[in-house]
């Protein structure tokens, strides 16, 4: 195979012989969507993390945290809540995992 320096090709040559990377890049790619939704949500409803806390009867710093993408502790619960502070709704689906 000729050489590559090109950092997307890499990893996916690195992913296919891995399946745990893999499942690591899929958990990573979900956390970050989900903290990524939040952050846009807020932002969209004119909110800064202490009003949309102060909505969802928490702190500042769990907002913040919920809208790291490293974090990995997202639950529905709060993803419900702080949906319900927005007038938003969640929709869940499920698909099937693409092979890398």
């Amino acid at each position: 195979m000729k050489k590559t320096n090109d950092a997307l090709k890499i990893i996916n040559k690195m992913m296919k012989a891995d399946p745990e990377l893999q499942e690591i890049v899929r958990e990573s790619s979900l956390n970050a969507q989900v903290s990524q939704i939040i952050y846009d949500a807020r932002k969209q409803a004119g909110l800064t993390q202490q009003q949309l806390a102060d909505l969802v009867g928490t702190t500042q710093s769990v907002i913040a945290r919920l809208e790291d993408a490293d974090y990995e502790g997202h639950s529905l619960s709060m993803l419900a809540r702080i949906a319900a502070a927005l007038n938003q709704k969640i929709e869940i689906k499920m698909s099937p995992m693409q092979i890398l």
